[in-house]
This record gives C-alpha cells, structure tokens and sequence, in this order.
C-alpha cells in the first residue's frame, strides 16, 4: 500500500510558493520590458504616425491638424495615377530603381556563401584573406560610396585606366543614366557580399560533421555534398541573409546620396532618397506626400518579411510534425 505525499497546508508556505511561482513567469516580461517600450515607441508609433501624415497636405510648419489640409487618399493618387490624376514619374523611377536594386542585390547572398566556402579552410595565410573580405563590412557606407566614386572616375578612375589597359574608352559610369544605378548597386554589393560571408562562416560552425562524414561514406561530393549536405544545414544563416539584404536593398539611401545625389537627372532615385528629397531638401517640404511615398516603402518591406516569416515558420511546424 503506498502512502500519498503530504500536502503542507501553512497559509505562509503557500504564499511563498504563489510568489516563487510569479516571480519566474515574471521575470522575462522585466528584461523584454524595455527593448519592448523602445520598439513601440521608435518603431511602432512611427510607423502609426507616417500613415496618419500620409492622408495630409503639410509643409512641416506648425501642428499637422491644425496647420495641415487632410486630403485623403489624394497623396496616393498622386503616386499612382488614380481618379484622373497623372502618375508621378519621379516616383515610378524610384519604383524601378528599387526592383533593380532588389534583385541584384540578392547576388550577395550566393557570393557570401562561396566566399564563405574558401575561407573555411584550414590553409596557409587564411587569416589573412579572411581578414581582407572582412573588411569592407567594418568601414562606413559613406567611405564606401567615396572609394567607389574615385574609382568610378572618367578619367583618372582605377577603372577606367584598367579598362584603358585592353584598348577600350572610359567610360562614365555615374554620369550615365542607363548605368549608374548599376554602378552604385555595385558599390553596395561589396561590403554586403562581406556580411553575408560573415553570416555563412557562423553558420559553417554549426554544420554537423557526422551528417557530412556520412554523405562521403555514400560517396556524396562536390556539388551534391553542398546541396543535400552544407545548404539544409544553413537554412537559419540563409533566412537571415535574404531578410537583411532585402531590407538593405530597399533602404539603400546613403549610397545614392553620396555616389549620385539621385542624378544624373533623377535616374538614380529609389523609394528612400524620394521621401528625403520631398520632405527635407531644398525642393521638398511636402510632408504628407513624403509619407505616403514611405508607407509604399514600408508595405513593400512588410510583404518580403511576412512571407520570410512565413516560410520559418512552416519549415520550423514541419520539423516539429
């Protein structure tokens, strides 16, 4: 016959035990509290708010309800060309400009992992190439799109005197409309492609050595080692590249701002530079349009995310099935 535990009834011993209880359910809401707060205050409330300025026509002076003119849906009319209005040509540039930049900045995710690849090699002086590739992630964007500015120059540029070395012509890149969004894309692949690189060199640390030996035991290589074997395993690095680099190509503002200005006339501008250019130059100080331009920005952001979002968490409820 077995005996139950005794159950204590001391009204002190069960409080302490409803605190002890309390204290550890608590416990994480106190340390998440702050990085909370800062996130619906810097993040959340800004975001509410460039949605409230969008439906206004305000110059920045004064307080927007009482100094502004609430229009509406007219500042996305505007944009788009509905209800009669003429689309704004600006912004379908920026619109362009910003796909390109979407698409080919995702060419630094494959070169982050190759480069990656070569780098996680226990090879003579690997320190030091590693070292090399790293760099470009450490220095300022700002430095970034001046090294690319002298090199992009017509005349005295290390471009153009290689490309001198073949018998060809200079060219100038940031002064040709048709070329110079390509060349500042370039300019941001480089430090990007280097904290990709950083992303799958972590990653490559946590492949699991026994799942790679085993493919080798089935006389899995090369290629196939890399596809079935390394990529499955860098599926949480990869996520995190698209979701950054996504997000880097669509907010890509300094770059534009330093290498370009937005010209040479205006075929450089993306969404980011365009919010600027309305709402803070010289030219600007159309508020409510400026933020109507960066809720379009936002919702495009929202939709990559989401779906990115979506995916882990399809892939993570599989894995758990």
């Amino acid at each position: 016959m077995t005996m139950s535990p005794a159950v204590s009834t001391d009204p002190a011993s069960a409080k302490r035990s409803w605190y002890k209880r309390n204290e550890i359910a608590l416990t994480p809401w106190l340390f998440l509290a702050p990085g909370v707060l800062f996130f619906l205050f810097y993040v959340i409330m800004p975001i509410y708010q460039s949605f409230g300025l969008s439906l206004y026509d305000w110059n920045g002076l004064g307080d927007v309800r009482t100094n502004g003119e609430y229009v509406g849906l007219e500042n996305y009319n505007k944009l788009f060309g509905l209800n009669g209005e003429r689309a704004d040509r600006n912004f379908q540039t920026s619109l362009w400009n910003n796909l390109k930049w979407l698409i080919l900045y995702l060419l630094a995710i494959p070169g982050g992992l190759f480069i990656a690849l070569f780098l996680n090699q226990t090879v003579r002086g690997i320190r030091l190439y590693k070292s090399l590739f790293f760099f470009p992630f450490v220095i300022s964007q700002v430095v970034v799109g001046l090294v690319f500015s002298w090199f992009y120059l017509p005349n005295e540029g290390l471009l153009n005197t290689m490309i001198g070395w073949f018998g060809f012509d200079s060219v100038n890149i940031l002064g040709d409309p048709t070329l110079a969004t390509y060349g500042i894309i370039a300019a941001g692949l480089w430090p990007q492609t280097a904290y990709c690189m950083i992303l799958y060199l972590t990653g490559l640390n946590a492949v699991d050595p026994e799942q790679v030996e085993a493919a080798r035991l089935d006389g899995a290589k090369g290629w196939k080692m890399l596809w079935y074997v390394i990529i499955p395993q860098l599926k949480p690095a990869t996520f995190i590249a698209f979701v950054v680099t996504i997000i880097g190509a669509l907010r890509s503002f300094d770059l534009v701002s330093i290498m370009t200005g937005g010209g040479p006339f205006g075929s450089t501008r993306v969404l980011s530079y365009y919010v600027f250019e309305k709402s803070l130059s010289e030219r600007g100080l159309q508020y409510g349009y400026a933020a109507a331009v960066a809720v379009v920005l936002f919702l495009i952001m929202l939709v990559f995310i989401s779906y990115f979002l979506w995916s882990m968490y399809q892939d993570e409820k599989g894995a758990r099935g």
